[in-house]
């Protein structure tokens, strides 16, 4: 291995290349064959050729099937997608792309902006909105089903890409990835991730509910290679020899925003770049304003070749970093798994510092869903030839480790050992990195679930169809009905939504009416909120009961209004 291998590689932007929307023809067209023609000989004219699994994709898509692409991270699950804008956009259509983070949508609108134009792309994430009007809209995946609730199949959305759909299992948020898909009858959906597992049952509810043939194109084959490696050496050592390996930009996984700033802080004592690298940072950062408290230690981090990245670090800061990434400046960024949900920063080596975690109940091993996800981030296409994941042991295993070795050649009889942590730790072992390399994703499972906001959204929808032949709460029925939820968890559901229809009444939300000819007693939404009042945060409620409280003659009414309402927000 020559010096030259051990530096980092500089990741210069990419040379000018002809956009995608110069190639829709003048007033549009219809014609399948002539969409799929004009866009794969774009692909020719840039100078790729798609992967097998992509062509099938994408002629499925051109046929108007519902397409779901299971296909490892960095195998052209977005040019898939981008073939389905520039159909949308052929035909003068509206497509919808939505993802789990702000971050990757903003990711998205600023790329699709390059091959699209910035005149057709729009970006929707709850607090930004560009370009609503565009016909390609970017937006998080609670921004659709927000829409897809209010409007129902009224909704504007031909054709919606749902990025890193295994988020449908997800406790909390995986409602928002359902909720189009048993509300947008007439939609043509491409469900997109890396680690999908067993889609049988949900591509037969797809079918049974929008009547529409729907594919799922499935493959193993990566284009970087990954290699994996179980270490018993501490920490910094395992650094250290990634960087005398060349195995760098290496991002090391936490599983706390905490665990990731105390980790970043603790290597700027550790010599990772040389002095021309950190001039190099240095140069690259330029007038760059740290100001806020925890801005200064940013950039002490940094100086050292050290980034830091999640989520509870300022969008400007978190920016930064991945730009230093892409241009190969960083020998290492600590953070939580934020990057496994496709955010762009190149990495040749993922380093699990740990294979449990907290849940927010309970700690688990990692899912095989979860593992693979943060895993595949390793190895750049373009960039690298392999990539690799490196799972770190116990730090306790790796100390009594270090204790026999010291005791063996100090000719002792007895070792102290280290005793595992006692809170949130799970033990694991070569064995278990090896079963989560080895299993597939487990399969997805229905989270659908009730909520305030979701209660108040189809009681809209109600309202603005205005439809007597349809009874209190029919659109409710009709969702919970539609959900791919069991019987018996429907009627749960009922249940909930029941309950939720009582609290919206007595906080004087809804409202009740009298029909003058026949008696019937409609439930409405209170005529004095405006068209847009919604109950999207959790504490939405608290928040419409609270305000009541003030005075609203208090000098400080309007102070007190505002904070109620910024502290509710997420």
């Amino acid at each position: 291995m020559t010096s030259s291998d051990l530096q980092p590689a500089v990741l210069a932007p990419p040379p000018a290349r002809p956009t995608l929307a110069s190639r829709v023809p003048p007033g549009g067209t219809q014609d399948p064959a002539e969409i799929l023609s004009l866009f794969l000989q774009w692909l020719e004219d840039v100078g790729f050729e798609p992967y097998p699994a992509q062509e099938e994709a994408l002629l499925a898509l051109i046929e108007g099937q519902h397409v779901i692409l299971s296909t490892p991270t960095g195998s052209g699950k977005s040019l898939v997608a981008l073939g389905l804008h520039f159909k949308a956009l052929c035909e003068g259509r509206r497509c919808y792309y939505t993802s789990p983070v702000k971050a990757l949508a903003s990711e998205k609108f600023f790329s699709l902006c390059e091959d699209l134009g910035a005149e057709n792309v729009g970006m929707q994430t709850g607090d930004a909105s560009i370009n609503s009007k565009a016909p390609i809209i970017c937006c998080t995946a609670e921004v659709l089903s927000n829409l897809a609730l209010r409007l129902g199949d009224r909704v504007d959305a031909p054709y919606v890409v749902m990025d890193e759909f295994h988020y449908y299992a997800d406790p909390e948020r995986g409602v928002a990835w359902q909720v189009p898909l048993i509300t947008l009858a007439r939609t043509q959906f491409l469900l997109m991730s890396a680690t999908l597992g067993d889609m049988r049952d949900i591509e037969a509810h797809l079918r049974r509910q929008t009547q529409r043939e729907s594919v799922t194109i499935s493959s193993d084959q990566r284009p970087v290679p990954l290699y994996y490696e179980y270490r018993e050496t501490p920490l910094h050592e395992t650094v250290d020899d990634l960087i005398q390996q060349g195995r760098t930009p290496a991002y090391i996984v936490c599983f706390t925003q905490r665990e990731a700033a105390e980790l970043a802080q603790s290597l700027t004592s550790v010599a990772l770049s040389t002095r021309e690298q950190r001039a190099a940072i240095r140069e690259h950062i330029g007038d760059f304003h740290f100001d806020t408290p925890y801005g200064k230690t940013v950039r002490r981090m940094l100086d050292h070749g050290v980034g830091i990245h999640h989520a509870g670090l300022l969008p400007k800061y978190r920016l930064l970093v991945e730009q230093l990434s892409q241009r190969g400046l960083l020998k290492v960024i600590c953070g939580t798994d934020t990057l496994g949900v496709g955010v762009n920063i190149p990495i040749r080596t993922v380093v699990f510092t740990r294979l449990c975690k907290f849940d927010g109940t309970e700690t688990v091993i990692l899912k095989v869903r979860d593992f693979k996800q943060i895993a595949g981030r390793a190895g750049r296409k373009g960039f690298d030839d392999k990539g690799w994941v490196v799972c770190q042991a116990p730090e306790h295993v790796i100390e009594n480790k270090r204790r026999e070795r010291r005791a063996k050649g100090g000719k002792r009889s007895k070792v102290h050992r280290k005793a595992p942590p006692r809170d949130r730790f799970i033990p694991w072992d070569q064995k278990t990195f090896e079963s989560l390399v080895r299993r597939p994703p487990e399969t997805l499972r229905s989270q659908f679930r009730m909520s305030n906001s979701m209660v108040l959204s189809l009681l809209q929808q109600d309202a603005e169809r205005d439809d007597p032949d349809r009874p209190n709460f029919s659109s409710l029925r009709e969702v919970i009905e539609r959900s791919h939820e069991t019987p018996a968890r429907k009627r749960e559901l009922l249940a909930t939504a029941a309950a939720h229809v009582r609290s919206l009444y007595r906080t004087g939300v809804l409202g009740m009416t009298k029909d003058a000819k026949t008696e019937y007693r409609w439930i409405v939404v209170n005529e004095d909120l405006q068209f847009n009042f919604s109950l999207h945060q959790q504490l939405s409620l608290f928040l419409v009961e609270t305000i009541e409280r003030l005075d609203p003659v208090a000098p400080d009414y309007s102070l007190d209004v505002l904070t109620l309402a910024e502290s509710v927000l997420e």
